[in-house]
């Protein structure tokens, strides 16, 4: 563990923020999609029926 700082010896730390940045966004839009998709975790409808809206089309 004291030698793990030589990971960024090979790495460039700004590249690797910069993907695990990208990568976590992609991730979260991947997953509120999938929510959104589903008609029991879409907040949308759910929001619409409890104000007695139009659902979302």
């Amino acid at each position: 563990m004291s030698k793990f700082y030589k990971v960024w010896l090979i790495f460039d730390p700004r590249r690797v923020f910069v993907a695990q940045g990208v990568f976590l966004f992609l991730l979260a839009a991947m997953i509120h999609l999938v929510l959104l998709s589903n008609p029991s975790y879409n907040w949308l409808d759910i929001a619409a029926a409890k104000y007695e809206r139009a659902p979302a089309e």
